[in-house]
C-alpha cells in the first residue's frame, strides 16, 4: 500500500519543524551548512530535469496526443481541443517544472534574505527533491516506468485547490475530443 505524497509531505514538514527548533541557526557555520544543503538540493533537481530533457529529446516520440483542456475557472471560455506530440507535451510539462522550481527558489530567497527566515531552508531542501522523484516525467524518463495507467498522457491535473482553479479535469474520451474538434474551439496543434 502506497502512502499519499501529501501525507508524507505533511509528516516530513512536521518532523522537520521539530528538528529545526533544535538547530542552532545563529551559528554561522550551521547556517551556511543549511544554505549549502538547500543549494545542493536545487542543483540536484535541476540536474534531474536537464537529464529528463535530454531523454525526451533523445526519444523524440512523435506519437500524437489529443485531449480537451478545461477552460480556466471563471473565464467563461469554452474547453480547448489540443493535439500535440508526446515530445512536445513532455517538454511543455518540463518547462512548467523548471518554472515552479525557479519560483520556489525566488520565494525562498525573499523569505530568507529579506525576512530573515531560516527554518524553511531545511524543509525546502527535502520536500522539492522528494516531489521531483514523484513527478510523472521523472518516473518515465529517469526511473524507467512505462507511460501506462496513471502515467498515460495527458496527466490529470493536481488534486485539490490548484486543480480546481485550473478549471477541472483534462478530458481524453473520444466523444469529448470529437466534439471539441468539430466545434473548432481553440485548436492548438503543436508540431
Amino acid at each position: 500500500m502506497a502512502i499519499n505524497p501529501q501525507v508524507t509531505n505533511l509528516i516530513i514538514i512536521l518532523a522537520f519543524m521539530q528538528i529545526s527548533k533544535k538547530v542552532p541557526f545563529e551559528d554561522p557555520n550551521v547556517l551556511n551548512g543549511v544554505r549549502a544543503l538547500y543549494v545542493l538540493s536545487n542543483v540536484i533537481i535541476a540536474g534531474i530535469y536537464f537529464y529528463v530533457q535530454t531523454q525526451i529529446n533523445k526519444k523524440n516520440d512523435m506519437t500524437v496526443v489529443k485531449y480537451v483542456e478545461p477552460a480556466p475557472m471563471g473565464s467563461g471560455d469554452e474547453p480547448k481541443f489540443v493535439a500535440t506530440t508526446v515530445k512536445s507535451y513532455d517538454l511543455q510539462q518540463l518547462r512548467a517544472l523548471f518554472k515552479a522550481q525557479l519560483m520556489g527558489v525566488g520565494m525562498m530567497a525573499v523569505m530568507h534574505f529579506y525576512f530573515k527566515y531560516t527554518n524553511p531552508l531545511l524543509i525546502q531542501s527535502i520536500i522539492p527533491l522528494k516531489g521531483a522523484f514523484e513527478g510523472n516525467l521523472v518516473k518515465i524518463h529517469l526511473l524507467g516506468q512505462s507511460a501506462t495507467g496513471e502515467l498515460a498522457r495527458p496527466w490529470k491535473a493536481a488534486a485539490g485547490l490548484m486543480g480546481a482553479m485550473q478549471g477541472g479535469e483534462i478530458k481524453t474520451d473520444k466523444k469529448s475530443i470529437e466534439t471539441a474538434e468539430r466545434a473548432g474551439r481553440g485548436g492548438v496543434k503543436d508540431e
